[in-house]
């Protein structure tokens, strides 16, 4: 359930980052998800730490949680600047 919540709330915060892309015209929505990719990795590296220092969790358990967590928010904002430059 952590996963989801934490998943859920980095799609927000692409949605955070891309409406202040869009109300504020001189920034542009590649780099908005270029500053979108940063904070939600370091966001995820916080939760890989949580994880491992407060969860109980090994390292190597929580990487694929780390891969989940990162990835699909991140896969998702590379998908929707394809999706944005081309249409």
């Amino acid at each position: 359930m952590h996963t989801v919540l934490v998943v859920s709330g980095g799609l927000v915060l692409l949605g955070v980052f891309l409406l202040v892309a869009h109300f504020i015209t001189a920034i542009t929505v590649l780099a908005a998800v270029k500053a979108f990719i940063l904070v939600w990795l370091v966001i995820s590296l916080f939760n890989l730490w949580g994880g491992v220092t407060q969860g109980g969790y090994g390292l190597l358990e929580e990487l694929p949680m780390l891969l989940l967590v990162f990835g699909i928010p991140a896969i998702f904002s590379l998908i929707l600047l394809k999706w944005v430059t081309v249409g």
